[in-house]
């Protein structure tokens, strides 16, 4: 467990102060998104919605160094009906943005037969200082990320796929999952074309860890001999 003492609040606000992007805007302040948050998920709890916590703000729950300025949640439309207080800025099929009392939140709907799944069958529950929450699992979110990489090299979007794909390879080093079960269960969802370049992608992160799982060797070895 990564961040279970600090506050997603925190998180968040760190996200937003380190970002050079937001420099001359008025954000809120820490106090404020960490009573934000807290009402947040305290209204989810209330309403006994269904949700599962993905994004930047699970990821740290595994592995560190990763900023993130919104939280992102697998949700069903259904479910929004119940939180008028999210006011809805942008929707498609599949995802929504929403604002609540000035922080983002990033919906995934269950609308998309994987972000249903992952809800179903990688969620558990996290303790963070706020609260215990839903939160994806590692197969989950690798699951997550590999599904997006096709469509955001489709759309040239290679800002997100370096960070899908560092996230990718971190929680891939750290964790070791089942690979070759996480791409059986992605290929109930994708198509054929996408599956092989899912693969490859896969592929080039695992020969990236051991070319480097050589050379530190080799260069442990060569040290040892050296003394």
């Amino acid at each position: 467990m990564i961040f279970s003492s600090i506050t997603i609040g925190e998180i968040i606000h760190n996200g937003l102060v380190f970002d050079f992007k937001n420099w001359n805007q008025p954000s809120m302040n820490e106090d404020d998104l960490r009573t934000t948050v807290a009402r947040l998920f305290s209204l989810l709890d209330e309403r006994r919605v269904d949700y599962v916590l993905v994004g930047g703000v699970a990821l740290l729950q595994y592995v560190a160094g990763r900023n993130t300025q919104d939280i992102d949640l697998i949700i069903a439309l259904s479910s929004l009906q119940q939180l008028p207080e999210i006011r809805i800025t942008q929707s498609d099929e599949y995802f929504a943005r929403g604002e609540f009392d000035g922080l983002q939140i990033d919906m995934l709907l269950t609308r998309n037969p994987l972000f249903a799944y992952v809800q179903k069958a990688h969620a558990t529950p996290r303790s963070f200082a706020e609260s215990t929450i839903t939160t994806a699992t590692v197969e989950g979110l690798v699951l997550l990320k590999l599904y997006a990489l096709p469509s955001l090299y489709r759309q040239g979007d290679f800002v997100k796929v370096g960070i899908y794909e560092n996230d990718v390879a971190t929680l891939l080093r750290a964790y070791q999952p089942d690979v070759a079960g996480i791409l059986t269960e992605l290929e109930l969802f994708i198509s054929d074309t996408d599956l092989h370049e899912i693969r490859e992608i896969v592929r080039d992160l695992q020969a990236r860890f051991s070319r480097f799982d050589s050379s530190g060797k080799e260069s442990s070895t060569n040290g040892g001999n050296e003394q």
